[in-house]
């Protein structure tokens, strides 16, 4: 299904989650054969992979139950039938708990302007000398940084709105010259934006942001079509720095209990490795 602007006027008017769920639970049932499952393969089928009264069958549920669950009208679904749902369309555990949050969305209040980060953190970035190192929100802005982060990123000198991940990867030409690998960041920033996107459906800045991108840019919308949902706890980033070269860097993220929707983002760098030494001549450069 590819997503289009009218789809995400209609998100941003009040009623995400309720076409999420079924945008979300059709893509996933798409993917999988009846073979898979102990179906038969043979007959003509109007749409891929399973069929709305299959997953029902499997789950052990009424389909026109499965039908309104689709449909966003299964916002009192029970976790035992959202599990067996999950279990029949083979959901990992972000996708199963992407599926509650978007089954059964709660409405917050959310909070005006741009969020602060304790000053506690902003120490706690500066005592990481040796690894660039800042902090995501909960729309992937950068919220603060530390000098190393500033050298390889260049944060200070970006007005604030331009200061946001999602932004720079699919805005920016930059992004593409940043990220060598970059078709696999972009995905993975189109999936972890839509985890935030689930879990803070009504924040009306981070349902403009997904329209922003969907609008702007054509590789975003059809990443975003394929609902991939991923937490980016960890994993290797390549950025191509303009003064220092390649960078290979490994990547840390943590949270606080009393900021659960700020992100530390720590880049660990092998001690000794070409990439901790041209970080090490960078971090210098920057101090002068």
């Amino acid at each position: 299904m590819r997503a289009t602007p009218l789809a995400y006027d209609r998100r941003m008017n009040g009623d995400w989650t309720e076409a999420e769920v079924g945008d979300f639970l059709r893509s996933r049932r798409a993917r999988i054969r009846p073979e898979e499952v102990g179906l038969p393969a043979h007959g003509r089928r109007r749409v891929p992979g399973l069929r709305r009264e299959e997953v029902a069958q499997l789950a052990g549920v009424s389909v026109d139950y499965y039908i309104r669950l689709e449909q966003g009208r299964g916002t009192s679904v029970s976790d035992a039938v959202l599990d067996s749902v999950a279990r029949v369309l083979r959901l990992d555990e972000t996708e199963q708990a992407y599926l509650r949050t978007v089954a059964r969305p709660r409405r917050r209040r959310q909070p005006a302007g741009t969020p602060r980060v304790r000053p506690g953190v902003q120490l706690l970035l500066d005592a990481m000398a040796h690894g660039p190192a800042f902090v995501l929100g909960r729309r992937m802005d950068v919220l603060a940084w530390n000098a190393l982060g500033d050298a390889v990123n260049g944060f200070s000198r970006l007005a604030p709105e331009e200061r946001n991940v999602a932004r720079q990867v699919f805005l920016d030409p930059a992004g593409r010259e940043l990220y060598p690998e970059w078709h696999a960041v972009a995905a993975q920033t189109a999936a972890h934006l839509r985890v935030s996107a689930g879990r803070y459906a009504d924040d009306p800045e981070l349902c403009a942001l997904v329209g922003e991108l969907s609008v702007r840019s054509e590789d975003f919308r059809r990443m975003w079509a394929d609902h991939e949902v991923r937490e980016c706890a960890y994993g290797v980033k390549k950025i191509r720095h303009p003064v220092a070269g390649l960078l290979t860097l490994p990547y840390e993220t943590m949270t606080t209990p009393t900021d659960p929707e700020q992100t530390i983002v720590a880049y660990t760098p092998e001690p000794g490795s070409e990439t901790a030494e041209r970080l090490a001549l960078l971090g210098s450069w920057a101090t002068v």
